[in-house]
């Protein structure tokens, strides 16, 4: 489906432009005053100056001067994040090397070199060397690079992200979905490790927006209407703890607050309910005011309170108080049930805490003058350099590998004499072993596990316990490389493999010398190179390792000619190769940049195109193209499971795409159904299908168990409607309790 974009609402003529520049230069000047420093106003004043001089000619989307922006991110770094004056400076000039004409020398000479250093962080790169690499993969490569020197790169970073997505309506479609779709991919778990909760819960929830506008505004309308009933019910479950905190003397605030679209949405999915069905819609929150020394003895005695009042859900309880969470989060959290049997999530912190949870690492940062202790987020640095330094693989890789390392939640294990380690959730007894040593790691050949034994895939929990069992000869394998998802391991792995390829490259390296030599040539880097190429390898060691694994055998060198001490490679081979190469960028014609795609119309004929298998798209169902190498165009719906992750590393191979009206061709979707077991319940949904609506089924499988009946049914449809009209009618049939589309190969 196409959406139009919305239409500028700017009209301002250059008088009233300036007074709105004016007037949002001076509510930032405003916030900012509590830091002010003499001599900072200036700084701050020519930055302004220097910025909205460069971007002068310049608009955004919507019509309204680009000056706007910076000033609006600079806005939000103050308010939003808490960062100072520096920060405000480096907001405001956060475009203006990558836009104009103002270079990174001329910010160094106006402001030094911390300024420019973290405006260089924050500039993207403008282009990326490497054909196959992810422009967006480098890019927040080069951002983490800066961030383990400066954090605050990062902290802007992330309002830059979060004020384009405040103002995202103006876009083209598919642009909407790439930026959205690299905000909840990277930008909103980067928010969240940085412990800035607000910042990722809006930015999750305007992509969501973007991304499932129609579940997005269902969910909207919902908590809308029964905002009244809730406001009711918060203040019924909040009166006798209020009457009890104030004869216990504590100075506290408590109120409840709706829970975000996203994290509801995200309930509705993983327990298979409906809204109606998710029952902490809102979490109540008591926030104390408590000297330092005082803060968890505080917080504990209002949690006994609570549960005195009301019965706590006793696997509900999270104590980050006694284990705060690496990114510096402190809180208690626990689930009670309240009156008319509703369960209510309600969550004990300090003011300090909750700042902590706003601000996330810049009020860290605040509290932390004086600390001696490392903290985690110097910890977490420290980890991430490990992994830069270190890093060669491809971007989109180390993209993927910095999600499951270091933005998941984490779990707490201990080593056997008890010191806790902290791993991302889903890491294995292999990652653990590699995050004690990796010289462990490498020779780990078990672990045990609270006492039992283990194999190295072995996924842990928290509060595990593990032992590593080595052996002097264990050596890593290529499949350990499935078995972890922490960055520091796989890295080790890869070197480690890279290490044994070399030992037996040198052996092949021998073997090409002596052929070299008996054909009179000389064993040169032009001879190696040519073999290289002529054999297709990517680099010499893999050529060297493949002669010596036979997998190339050299009996082609007798083709070759040698002119003084130097190899030629035969001619005929090289003008096909050519050739390959010069096809293979054909994507089967597709159409220019901005022109829609329309597929199953006229001009469908021309295109090469597949439905992918991970979505089986219908017609009617939001769909985008994606190029992909040597097999034209693949429609995704934008609801796709590996949606997320194209359109945040490849955006620049999405193409606009939506349907023609075409009756002819079906196409095979598939239904879960649950209901009550009813005497011919089959029979009523067998008929209302092929009988009433005329529409084929492939296959159908049903079973019943104590009561309740599951079943699977394939049918044919001809587009999304249909497939719409088909559900609600099943709906209304009694004894039916929910219906799921599935996408036909899963089971």
């Amino acid at each position: 489906m196409e959406t139009v974009a919305a239409i500028p609402k700017y009209n301002l003529n250059e008088e009233q432009e300036k007074k709105l520049i004016l007037r949002e230069y001076r509510a930032l000047l405003r916030c900012l005053k509590p830091k002010l420093k003499p001599g900072d106003k200036e700084l701050v004043r020519n930055a302004f100056e220097i910025a909205a001089d460069a971007h002068k000619t310049m608009r955004r989307k919507s019509g309204e001067p680009y000056i706007l922006h910076p000033l609006a991110v600079a806005r939000i770094c103050v308010e939003e994040v808490g960062l100072g004056v520096r920060s405000t400076i480096c907001a405001l000039l956060h475009d203006t090397v990558e836009d104009t004409d103002v270079t990174l020398d001329d910010i160094e000479r106006e402001f030094g070199g911390e300024i420019a250093r973290i405006v260089d962080g924050l500039t993207k790169i403008a282009n990326v060397i490497d054909v196959n690499a992810s422009q967006q993969a480098e890019n927040f490569k080069k951002i983490l690079l800066t961030l383990t020197d400066d954090p605050r790169v990062i902290l802007i970073k992330l309002t830059d992200r979060l004020h384009n997505m405040r103002t995202l309506e103006s876009m083209k479609r598919e642009k909407q979905l790439k930026i959205a779709s690299e905000t909840v991919y990277v930008y909103a778990p980067l928010a969240h490790r940085m412990g800035l909760y607000s910042i990722k819960t809006e930015m999750e929830d305007l992509a969501m927006k973007y991304m499932e506008p129609e579940t997005y505004k269902e969910i909207a309308r919902k908590l809308a209407e029964t905002k009244r009933e809730r406001t009711r019910y918060i203040n019924e479950f909040i009166r006798p703890l209020r009457e009890k905190m104030e004869k216990g003397d504590f100075d506290f605030d408590i109120y409840g607050r709706p829970k975000s679209i996203h994290s509801i949405w995200n309930k509705m999915k993983k327990k298979g309910v409906s809204f109606e069905e998710v029952y902490d819609l809102f979490a109540i929150r008591v926030i104390l005011n408590s000297p330092p020394e005082k803060e968890k003895e505080d917080c504990w005695k209002v949690y006994s309170m609570i549960t005195d009042e009301y019965t706590p859900s006793p696997e509900r309880l999270r104590d980050w108080l006694s284990n705060p969470k690496s990114n510096g989060y402190e809180a208690l959290h626990t689930t009670v049930m309240g009156p008319q049997g509703k369960w209510v999530e309600v969550q004990i912190r300090t003011k300090r805490m909750n700042e902590i949870a706003e601000k996330g690492l810049a009020a860290h940062w605040k509290y932390k003058e004086g600390a001696s202790d490392e903290s985690r987020f110097d910890k977490w640095f420290q980890q991430i350099r490990e992994v830069l330094q270190t890093q060669d693989t491809d971007s989109v890789d180390f993209l993927q590998d910095f999600k499951t390392s270091f933005l998941a939640e984490e779990i707490y294990v201990y080593t056997p004499k008890g010191d806790v380690k902290m791993l991302p959730v889903g890491s294995t007894a292999l990652d653990f072993a590699f995050a004690i040593h990796s010289a462990v790691g490498a020779r780990c050949i078990g672990a045990k596990v609270n006492h039992k034994l283990v194999p190295l895939s072995h996924k842990l929990r928290s509060g595990d316990q593990i032992e590593i069992i080595t052996s002097n000869k264990q050596k890593p394998t290529e499949d350990w490389l499935n078995f972890v998802v922490t960055a520091k391991a796989k890295t080790k792995i890869k070197d480690a493999l890279k290490e044994e390829k070399r030992k037996i490259a040198e052996d092949g390296k021998y073997v090409v010398q002596r052929k070299l030599e008996g054909m009179g040539a000389s064993f040169s880097q032009h001879n190696i190179d040519e073999l290289t190429s002529y054999y297709k390898q990517v680099s010499s060691l893999d050529f060297f390792y493949h002669v010596a694994t036979r997998v190339i055998d050299l009996k082609e060198l007798k083709d070759f000619n040698v002119l003084g001490d130097k190899l030629e490679a035969p001619k005929p081979l090289k003008i096909l190769t050519e050739n390959k190469v010069e096809s293979n960028n054909l994507h089967g014609g597709l159409p220019k940049k901005d022109a829609e795609l329309i597929i199953f119309g006229e001009s469908s004929d021309k295109i090469v195109y597949n439905l992918a298998n991970c979505c089986k798209p219908i017609p009617g169902d939001d769909v985008f193209g994606f190029v992909t190498t040597g097999k034209g165009l693949t429609i995704h719906r934008t609801n796709c499971p590996n949606a997320a992750k194209l359109l945040a590393n490849y955006g620049h191979r999405v193409v606009k795409t939506k349907w023609a009206k075409n009756k002819e061709i079906s196409f095979l979707t598939g239904l879960h159904i649950i209901g009550l077991d009813d005497v011919g319940v089959v029979n009523k949904i067998t008929n209302l299908i092929s009988g009433e609506m005329k529409i084929n089924i492939s296959a159908l499988s049903i079973e019943a168990k104590e009561g309740i009946f599951k079943g699977s049914i394939k049918v044919f449809v001809h587009d999304k409607e249909e497939l719409d009209e088909l559900v609600s009618r099943l709906k209304q049939l009694s004894g039916i309790h929910s219906i799921e589309r599935f996408d036909t190969d899963t089971p």
